[in-house]
């Protein structure tokens, strides 16, 4: 097994472990566990060898290192706008990443349909609770839902099944947080939002993986 499955293996180790401190509500321990699963799905990017495209292997570092960021200031006091941009800017690179894996035409009409459906499902409910709580929070959580609706539409552009569950999977944790934060909180929201966040980002990962 390559160094590069290693470091996936120790991701899922350190993000199960995390996904415990979570459900055992052990903060400190999420302080250390939930950037260093990303730290380590870090490594792993940077050591795939001989990857489909350059260019996407370094997008998508730089989307992991703004995801990154996004852990750290959402784990600390009134930092919500912060992270929300540091998630953004992170699915603005995810875009990029995966335009450089290439985008069949058809398959990203199918993803702009599912993601303008989901937006209209869910996205609106949060944006009008985002917009009660606090009238400032409007645009920029509007701006999220649509750089992470047109990353999913890309994810499923490329034809990777792995891009595009990572993707999904990415999707329905934001619609977890924005639902719970925003419109109404549910049993169990932080196991929800972490392991399929996890899980997400892993899955991009394996999708860049899937195009060597």
């Amino acid at each position: 097994m390559t160094v590069f499955w290693w470091l996936i293996a120790a991701t899922l180790g350190v993000a199960i472990a995390d996904w415990w401190a979570v459900y055992a509500e052990r903060k400190p321990a999420e302080y250390v566990l939930k950037p260093l699963t990303m730290v380590v799905l870090i490594a792993a990017v940077l050591v795939l060898g001989d990857p489909a495209s350059e260019a996407a292997r370094w997008w998508l570092v730089a989307g992991l290192v703004c995801s990154l960021a996004g852990d750290v200031f959402l784990m600390l006091e009134d930092l919500f706008v912060p992270g929300l941009a540091s998630f953004l800017l992170g699915h603005l690179c995810y875009i990029v990443a995966l335009a450089n894996l290439g985008l069949d035409r058809t398959a990203l009409l199918v993803g702009i349909v599912v993601v303008v459906l989901s937006t209209a499902a869910v996205g609106r409910i949060v944006v009008l609770g985002a917009r009660r709580t606090d009238r400032r929070l409007t645009a920029p959580v509007a701006a999220y839902i649509t750089a992470i609706s047109v990353m999913v539409a890309c994810a499923i552009g490329t034809t990777i099944p792995f891009a595009i569950a990572g993707a999904l999977l990415f999707y329905l944790s934001d619609a977890c947080i924005g639902w719970s934060r925003f419109v109404s909180p549910f049993t169990q929201s932080r196991m929800a939002i972490i392991t399929t966040y996890h899980l997400g980002q892993v899955g991009l990962v394996l999708g860049l993986a899937a195009a060597t």
